[in-house]
């Protein structure tokens, strides 16, 4: 980790943008699933900012991803009414990363707890841990949004968000435990088997 560059930094962020920004234009989900799963795959097993430490990544076999899955696509209104509450996460890469939770999702399958980075850049941040965390899901949860870092499905708070579960990832800890990342909170939790997204690396 210590070898990346912040324009390494600065090259994976703006391919990640771009990739999230094909992603919200695309007309098929589907579709848009299959060139996002093939985008963050090429960007994890070569870029010089993957999570992936340089030595290892000859030998990585790449992401293992859920096929997709239509019926955990959803378009949702964000429930504002909640009540305040702020989370100071330390990290060894970022310092303290503060969060305040500005909203709730109601989705079939449970609430998922959205949150507002509240440091320079801002953004929304939606983790998720499921049932089978730890077994075929990554232990700490995944990441559905991140806006700051380009996660960005689309939509709006008032017209719903776009959440596609399809659409998550792990984060960077999952690949090398250098870093440390915000994981899901117990409002981030799900009940159910979250068979969906990028799984455990092998």
């Amino acid at each position: 980790m210590s070898s990346i560059s912040a324009f390494d930094v600065l090259d994976w962020r703006r391919r990640v943008h771009a990739l999230y920004a094909r992603v919200r234009a695309a007309a098929d989900p589907a579709q848009a699933h299959a060139e996002w799963v093939a985008g963050r795959d090429e960007l994890v097993r070569t870029h010089p900012a993957s999570p992936v430490p340089a030595e290892r990544r000859s030998a990585f076999a790449g992401l293992r991803h859920a096929p997709y899955d239509s019926a955990l696509r959803f378009v949702v209104a964000v429930d504002t009414e909640v009540e305040p509450h702020r989370l100071e996460v330390p990290t060894a890469t970022d310092g303290v990363v503060p969060f305040e939770l500005v909203g709730r999702l109601h989705l079939p399958l449970g609430d998922l707890d959205v949150w507002w980075l509240d440091s320079y850049g801002g953004g929304v941040f939606v983790p998720v841990k499921d049932a089978l965390a730890g077994a075929r899901t990554y232990g700490g949860g995944r990441y559905l949004l991140d806006t700051v870092k380009g996660a960005d499905l689309g939509g709006s708070v008032a017209a719903g968000l776009v959440v596609d579960l399809n659409f998550v990832y792990n984060p960077s800890c999952a690949y090398d435990p250098a870093w440390t990342c915000p994981l899901a909170p117990p409002g981030n939790r799900l009940d159910v088997p979250l068979e969906a997204g990028e799984l455990v690396p092998t």
